[in-house]
């Protein structure tokens, strides 16, 4: 799951065991010094923020840059609960004013609303591993898009064997991102032909379980958290397996 706290919740609501196995990291990218300066130095229409990692980097360099007055477009409702605490207390130089339909990059891109007749001028801090939909989507429907790469994610290289054993032995294994995916692959591939249930958090990391030809494969019509964890349940009960152990 994404946090002690929530997979706490899971195994007390669903009498789930559950194993919480953190396999990336967040790290700096190459544009995490500049965020500050361009904030200070330019207005936008719109900053687009599209995981609560990108929001958490997104608010230091805002603090850095002394607060400055900033309209927040974001993807989900997870994302946007890291920023209710400095709304609560701001003087109301942060608002977050849009959410799309469903929570996904490319409906943000096809819904964000124009502000502007002229030029509407739109800030994306991402991690350096996002694709390009978000930028394309909005530069195709004709907004100036400035694109920061605030922070990147890498692969945990040490897991406690103690911990990783009943990890691949689990019937389940939930995965919020096509990164962590990715790095629980590498290490599933120590077990010859691992091919237990994947649960993604949307369709994003599903498709990317399918492009790495895994087959049993749940995730919600709708991302999210309450939705992943139907799904977590769906893939559980496909594999007669209701009171054991996802590995997340």
């Amino acid at each position: 799951m994404s946090s002690t706290g929530r997979s706490l919740e899971f195994r007390e609501k669903h009498n789930v065991q559950s194993l919480e196995l953190p396999l990336i990291k967040h790290v700096e990218g190459p544009d995490t010094d500049r965020l500050s300066a361009v904030l200070r130095d330019e207005k936008f229409d719109w900053i687009t923020i599209t995981s609560p990692e990108a929001a958490a980097v997104f608010l230091e360099g805002w603090k850095a840059a002394g607060n400055p007055k900033v309209r927040i477009a974001v993807v989900g409702a997870g994302t946007e609960r890291v920023f209710d605490e400095v709304i609560q207390y701001n003087d109301g130089s942060l608002e977050v004013a849009f959410s799309p339909s469903k929570a996904m990059g490319k409906f943000l891109a096809s819904e964000l609303p124009r502000t502007t007749e002229t030029t509407c001028k739109v800030l994306y801090p991402a991690s350096a591993k996002a694709g390009h939909e978000i930028q394309n989507g909005l530069s195709n429907r004709g907004f100036e898009v400035t694109r920061l790469n605030t922070y990147t994610t890498v692969s945990v290289q040490d897991v406690d064997p103690l911990i990783l054993k009943p990890a691949l032995s689990a019937p389940v294994v939930a995965v919020a991102s096509p990164s962590a995916l990715r790095a629980w692959l590498n290490l599933a591939s120590q077990v010859d032909n691992w091919g237990n249930a994947i649960a993604c958090i949307g369709e994003t990391t599903a498709s990317a379980a399918k492009k790495f030809g895994l087959k049993s494969i749940y995730y919600p019509t709708t991302p999210g958290l309450d939705g992943w964890v139907e799904s977590i349940l769906e893939a559980l009960r496909a594999h007669g397996q209701s009171k054991e152990a996802p590995g997340c």
